[in-house]
């Protein structure tokens, strides 16, 4: 009789976790065309909109969010539709709102979008929907539980300028090397990433008037 008993109390906890609403999900956002990539694993709140999941992508890579944006899903264009129409031609294909899209209103773990942040430069993002997540508190803020490599400086001139940075400061002899380390404070890595660094910038993201930094951190000294 106790087993049985033990039995029933077993199966509806199972049940309830099994059907126990969601309430954040697992994103993972990489940067298009550089390899070894850079990434970041994000969670989420599930009723966050696309605007507040641009914030998210711009503080857990870091970019200073001063560049126009948009995300590309379905064949379609979602930013802020007004910053967009002013900045837009005629026959540019409209730009729906972003706020009027919450990650619940996807259906499906693995569905998959682009993000792209800086016309100009063109940095191309992969959004993924890894894992629906049903907590045992609802988070009320983003988090960052994983990642790899530093994004490329802002305005360095897309993948080819990023190509050619790298290649600058990995020989002191080129002629734009002294400049070009100066312009980016002195030191760049771009296998840099430190979890407590880019999650407390994600924790962050919502914030009003948040500093970014404008230069990576420099290695502490042993």
């Amino acid at each position: 009789m106790l087993t049985t008993e033990l039995d029933a109390v077993i199966m509806r906890r199972l049940a309830a976790d099994m059907f126990a609403p969601f309430n954040a999900v697992q994103i993972r956002v990489s940067i298009d065309d550089i390899d070894p990539p850079a990434w970041r694993r994000l969670i989420v709140p599930i009723d966050w909109n696309l605007e507040q999941l641009h914030l998210t992508i711009q503080a857990a890579f870091n970019w200073w969010n001063y560049h126009l944006h948009e995300f590309q899903i379905g064949g379609l264009r979602f930013s802020d539709a007004a910053a967009a129409y002013e900045s837009s031609s005629r026959d540019d294909p409209k730009v729906f709102e972003q706020t009027d899209v919450r990650l619940r209103d996807f259906t499906r773990s693995g569905a998959r979008f682009n993000y792209l942040y800086d016309f100009g430069d063109g940095w191309s993002h992969t959004v993924e929907l890894e894992q629906w997540l049903s907590l045992d508190v609802a988070p009320k803020k983003a988090q960052c539980i994983d990642g790899a490599r530093a994004r490329p400086p802002e305005d360095i001139g897309g993948i080819p300028g990023y190509q050619r940075f790298l290649e600058i400061l990995a020989d002191p002899s080129d002629l734009e090397h002294d400049e070009t380390k100066q312009w980016c404070g002195g030191y760049f890595d771009p296998d840099w990433f430190d979890l407590a660094t880019v999650n407390k910038d994600v924790s962050n993201a919502l914030k009003p008037n948040v500093k970014r930094r404008l230069h990576q951190p420099k290695p502490r000294k042993a």
